[in-house]
């Protein structure tokens, strides 16, 4: 997966804005403000940082070599994932389903009604 189709997958999501909070190479997806992927663009290859819940983040980390603990995030909530060809597609947008959704049960019941208020 590249990053243009991560860019897609991500935008048709309720909720989500594109930013370079930190610097023009780390481009940053949130939900409702909160940080659900952070994708490092200077990396060769890709590399992409997905909130897990703690025990399927190890899981995950233990199955697949091209996923680590998160660089510079709380590595019991976060993971890196190298984009080398290894992981399919439905893997990785599986993956961001799961980060996206984690965010979304952490938002203020409110803002979740408001979210998905259109559906």
């Amino acid at each position: 997966m590249h990053i243009e189709a991560i860019r897609e997958y991500c935008l048709q999501k309720k909720g989500v804005s594109e930013e370079l909070p930190f610097d023009e190479h780390t481009l940053v997806y949130k939900v409702k403000g909160k940080i659900f992927l952070i994708a490092a663009l200077e990396s060769k290859p890709l590399v992409i940082s997905l909130k897990c819940e703690p025990e399927k983040a190890i899981q995950l980390r233990e199955q697949y070599p091209s996923i680590q603990a998160g660089y510079h995030l709380n590595k019991k909530h976060w993971n890196s994932i190298t984009l080398n060809g290894s992981l399919n597609s439905p893997q990785l947008e599986k993956w961001i389903d799961d980060s996206y959704n984690l965010v979304v049960q952490k938002l203020p019941k409110k803002t979740q009604q408001e979210l998905f208020r259109d559906e």
